[in-house]
């Protein structure tokens, strides 16, 4: 059976040209331009991934994403505009895996749905990698196949975005990345993001090892330069 995606936005043209990209990946698509509408529909027939636009009328994709965690740990990936940077900080609090900002490439789309899927199979199978498939890095470990971050023994929750930075960073410690190979890192080639938005991920790892450890200091900016993981 082939996996099911739920889509929620009221932009009709996006609901058709990403649905027709995935079912030709092999998805099934369910669509809906309602929160209140995908609510109930996603209630009485769950799917494996679900797509939320934030900006909606009536029932935006925040409370709609706040109502389904109240039943479900259902992978959810939000679609924001370029100007949503409170609204994404709030998604992610809330339990939001990952976000991308319209305009957008499906291709990258696909990949990150791809990701989460994987993820969440082996979440449930309670699978493990291969040895190589885990990074350690004095305190932290990194566990690609099962996308876990663990740092002082405590997990830190990661969107699939930050997970890729960290590791492409922690890949060679004490080695400086710039952002554009951070940007092929996280979004893989000939998908151009700009500055700010990496940025603004390294901006939202630092703080999320920060609440677990106010002494966390691995990644470190060199300034028009760009970043890197410390060796020690």
């Amino acid at each position: 059976m082939p996996q099911t995606i739920a889509l929620v936005d009221d932009d009709r043209n996006i609901l058709a040209s990403v649905s027709m990209a995935l079912e030709a990946e092999g998805f099934a698509v369910r669509t809906y331009t309602d929160g209140g509408e995908a609510l109930r529909a996603l209630a009485a027939n769950p799917v494996d991934l679900a797509i939320l636009d934030i900006k909606m009328p009536r029932m935006d994709g925040l409370e709609l994403l706040e109502r389904l965690r109240r039943a479900t740990d259902l992978p959810v990936i939000f679609l924001t505009s370029k100007d949503d940077e409170v609204d994404e900080i709030m998604g992610l609090r809330m339990g939001a895996d990952d976000y991308i900002k319209k305009p957008f490439s499906q291709r990258l789309l696909i990949e990150r749905i791809r990701t989460l899927l994987r993820r969440e199979t082996l979440g449930r199978e309670g699978g493990a990698g291969e040895a190589g498939d885990v990074m350690t890095r004095g305190e932290m470990v990194l566990d690609t196949a099962r996308h876990l971050c663990v740092w002082k023994s405590q997990a830190v929750e990661l969107t699939v975005t930050e997970f890729l930075l960290l590791k492409a960073l922690a890949a060679r410690p004490g080695h400086v990345k710039s952002r554009d190979q951070l940007m092929d890192a996280a979004y893989g080639e000939h998908i151009y993001v700009d500055d700010r938005t990496i940025d603004s991920h390294i901006k939202r790892l630092r703080k999320k090892f920060k609440v677990l450890d106010g002494t966390f200091a691995q990644i470190e900016t060199l300034y028009g330069v760009g970043y890197r993981y410390r060796e020690r």
